[in-house]
C-alpha cells in the first residue's frame, strides 16, 4: 500500500510529472459531483483540490472567517500558488462555502478555463437525471471549445470503463475490510481513495490490481481492536486517522467524499453516455446537501455498519459545516437506536491530536466496558 501513500504525500509533484510526460491539461475540481469522465475523455487529468492542514494566513480578505476551515484551506492553496500547474478549475453545485472558495479563485487567480456545473440538489426528484443530462451536454461542449478537441462516444466509453474499473477495484478492497483481521488499515484506505482523486486512473488501476494480487494474509498479526466507522465532512486528515488507530482501533469503513462516497457506485451501460453519467452522479451515496426530503443516507450507513461489523462510529464535522451539522444529530440518533455508540468531533484546519486522543481513548474504553476511574 506504500505507493498510495507516496502519491498522497507527493500530490503536486505527481501532477507536474504527468503534465511534463503527456503534455496534457490538468483541471482542478472542488467537489466529487464533478463528472470527471468527461474531462478524462478529453485527455485532461482531473485533480481534486484539497487543503494542506496549515494555519490560515491569506484568506481573510476573500472569504468569511465563519466559513468552514476546509473551504478556506482550499482557497489558501490557490492564493499560495500550490496549484499553479492546473489549467482550469471546475465545481459542481455544492455547499455555499466551497462555492465561495471557487468564485474567489476565479476572481483572483489566472485560469485558462473555469466552469460552474449546476448539479441538482434535489436528486430525489424524477427530473434530476434529465436535468443533469442536459447540463452535461453544456459542460461537454464547453470542454470541447476550450480544448479544441471533440469528445467522441468512443472516448467517453473508454473513460467510463477506466473509472468504473477504478470504482470496482476499490470496492473489492473495501469488501476485504469485513474480515475479522482486515488486511488494510483505515489510514491506508484513506491514502488509497484520496490518491485516486488526482492520480491518472489508469495508473491507479494498475496499482489496485497489484495490491489485490498480493493482499492475502496481510496484517494477519495486527491487533484489530475496536472496529470503527468514520462518517461526516470531507476528511483527509491522516494525523487523526493514524492517532485513532494507534490507541486500539481500526477504521473498517467510512462515509465521506474522500472515502466511500467517491467511488461506491458505477455508471450503468447506456447508449446515451451522458445519461449514464447523469444516472451515476444522481444515484451515488448522497452528500447531506442533496439528501432530502427523505434521509436516504441513514439506511445506507446502518447497512454498512452491519456488514462491516462496526462497534462504534466517529462522527466528524468541519467547523461551521452547515449541511453536516444538520445531518449528524439524525445519524447519531439512528446509530444509538441500534446500540452502536457514537463520538462527535469538530475538525478545524489543524487537528488537536492531543485532546482528540483523550476523547477517542475514553470512547474506546466505554465501548469495551472498561472502568474509566
Amino acid at each position: 500500500m506504500k505507493q498510495f501513500q507516496s502519491w498522497y504525500e507527493n500530490h503536486h509533484q505527481y501532477c507536474k510529472d504527468w503534465k511534463a510526460r503527456t503534455g496534457g491539461k490538468i483541471v482542478g475540481y472542488m467537489c466529487t459531483y464533478v463528472p470527471e469522465e468527461i474531462l478524462y475523455a478529453a485527455g485532461i487529468l482531473p485533480t481534486r483540490v484539497l487543503g494542506s492542514h496549515e494555519p490560515h494566513d491569506v484568506t481573510e480578505p476573500h472569504i468569511f472567517g465563519m466559513y468552514c476551515p476546509f473551504c478556506r484551506d482550499v482557497l489558501a492553496q490557490g492564493l499560495k500558488k500550490r496549484y499553479d500547474y492546473i489549467d482550469g478549475l471546475t465545481i459542481s453545485q455544492s455547499c455555499l462555502h466551497i462555492r465561495q472558495a471557487f468564485t474567489s479563485w476565479q476572481m483572483h487567480l489566472p485560469l485558462e478555463w473555469s466552469y460552474y456545473l449546476p448539479m441538482p440538489h434535489h436528486v430525489q426528484s424524477p427530473r434530476a437525471v434529465p436535468f443533469l443530462r442536459e447540463e452535461l451536454v453544456s459542460f461537454k461542449k464547453s470542454v470541447e471549445e476550450w480544448t479544441g478537441k471533440e469528445i467522441t462516444d468512443e472516448a467517453l466509453d473508454h473513460a467510463i470503463d477506466v473509472y468504473n474499473t477504478n470504482r470496482r477495484l476499490m470496492r473489492q478492497i473495501y469488501e476485504l475490510r469485513k474480515a475479522e483481521n482486515p488486511p488494510i488499515t483505515g489510514l491506508e484506505a484513506m491514502y488509497m481513495v484520496v490518491s485516486s482523486q488526482f492520480v491518472d486512473k489508469a495508473d491507479h488501476n494498475k496499482e489496485l490490481e497489484r495490491v489485490l494480487q498480493n493482499i492475502d494474509g496481510r496484517l494477519a498479526d495486527r491487533e484489530v481492536g475496536t472496529r470503527l466507522m468514520i462518517i461526516g465532512s470531507e476528511n483527509d486528515d491522516v494525523a487523526f486517522m493514524s492517532m485513532a488507530e494507534s490507541v486500539g482501533a481500526t477504521f473498517v469503513t467510512d462515509d465521506h467524499c474522500t472515502g466511500s462516497r467517491y467511488f461506491w457506485n458505477e455508471a450503468p451501460q447506456d447508449a446515451d453516455r451522458l445519461n449514464a453519467l447523469a444516472i451515476r452522479y444522481v444515484e451515488r451515496p448522497r452528500c447531506p446537501t442533496k439528501d432530502w426530503p427523505e434521509r436516504s443516507r441513514i439506511p445506507h450507513l446502518l447497512s454498512m455498519a452491519k456488514e462491516w461489523g462496526v462497534e462504534g462510529v466517529i462522527l466528524i464535522q468541519q467547523k461551521f459545516c452547515d449541511p453536516h451539522e444538520l445531518d449528524i444529530p439524525a445519524i447519531k440518533k439512528a446509530f444509538e437506536e441500534i446500540d452502536i455508540p457514537t463520538l462527535f468531533l469538530e475538525f478545524d484546519v489543524t487537528t488537536p491530536v492531543g485532546p482528540f486522543r483523550i476523547r477517542v481513548e475514553a470512547f474506546l474504553e466505554m465501548i469495551r466496558g472498561e472502568d474509566l476511574f
